[in-house]
């Protein structure tokens, strides 16, 4: 038997299970909802969504409502009649008349373990508070923000050198898996889902400007690496650096104490930097985009505009670190 899928995603998470729903000869894909094509870059070109660019590929029908409930695409949907909605980081609440229209199941891959970390950003919180894995949950799609019974997960572990961008390729392809694991066990009814514990609810908002902030006064060595390899390369965490706002890329936190100020230089040669934090931990500077131009390692700061700074400078201005 084929089924009918009608499936909703965004960003480029939600391609490799499109993809995979394309290639398995048991769905046919009858229409790809995504969001509208949106400015991006400094010149603010109209680019088209991840997930659009790979259902054009696949020669699928798009559709892109601003709004969802009560659009003409909404329409067009319910006149598919789909067996299966499929949702991947969509972006938008679905209305219950729509998730009704699915004659088997509506159902929504969400990057983490719930219920922890419901929203937009899971991944991003996984790694900015240290946890040591994530996963996705395949969940039955309810009107609530992502509280519709657990279908099943998947775990995936957070590596040390692991950011959201390596994150989101993991954990696109352990979704894949898991949907179409799962969508013949729903299609025969043998699915036993199970419902979220509402007190271990916790929530995931959108980044916002202050999150990008680092504060080398306030937060340990350990914590800064969390905090930048958790915003890398979506929402690049910044540090003021002689008054301009330098990316921070890569880094590792250091064993060793010091008892210098945070923001001080601790060790500087022509490979290393380090950076006393809070607490008298030491961060090392392993990758930083100085502002206007591109990602490079420290090494070839140091050899470039770098010379000029030395151990015991105040290289990190702690005091605006919200300016």
């Amino acid at each position: 038997m084929t089924y009918r899928v009608v499936f909703m995603g965004t960003p480029q998470f939600a391609v490799p299970l499109l993809e995979a729903l394309v290639a398995d000869a048991a769905y046919d894909v009858l229409a790809v909802v995504t969001q509208p094509d949106r400015p991006q870059g400094r010149k603010q070109k109209l680019t088209a969504s991840p997930v659009k660019e790979a259902a054009l590929a696949a020669g699928l029908p798009v559709l892109q409502p601003e709004k969802i409930s009560g659009s003409a695409e909404m329409a067009e949907i319910l006149d598919l009649a789909p067996d299966f909605i499929v949702t991947a980081a969509f972006g938008q609440f679905l209305p219950e008349k729509l998730l009704e229209a699915a004659k088997v199941a509506a159902v929504n891959a969400h990057a983490s373990l719930l219920p922890k970390y419901r929203g937009g950003a899971p991944v991003h919180y996984a790694i900015m508070n240290g946890d040591k894995e994530t996963g996705v949950s395949l969940m039955y799609m309810v009107k609530k923000m992502d509280a519709g019974d657990v279908i099943d997960v998947v775990k995936v572990p957070i590596e040390a050198q692991d950011n959201v961008g390596t994150m989101f390729t993991k954990l696109s392809e352990a979704a894949a898996s898991l949907v179409l694991n799962n969508l013949p066990k729903l299609a025969a009814g043998t699915v036993a889902a199970t419902p979220q514990d509402p007190d271990l609810v916790s929530f995931s908002p959108n980044i916002s400007r202050d999150q990008q902030n680092l504060n080398f006064a306030t937060e340990t060595a350990e914590q800064l690496n969390w905090h930048i390899r958790g915003l890398y390369p979506t929402h690049p965490a910044h540090a003021l650096v002689g008054g301009e706002k330098f990316k921070l890329v890569a880094t590792t936190p250091l064993a060793e104490k010091t008892t210098a100020k945070p923001g001080v230089i601790t060790v500087k040669d022509k490979k290393h930097l380090v950076v006393a934090a809070a607490q008298g931990t030491q961060l090392q500077i392993d990758e930083l985009q100085p502002a206007g131009k591109s990602v490079m390692a420290v090494s070839a700061y140091l050899n470039g505009a770098g010379q000029k700074y030395a151990v015991g400078d105040q290289w990190i201005n702690v005091e605006e670190v919200n300016a």
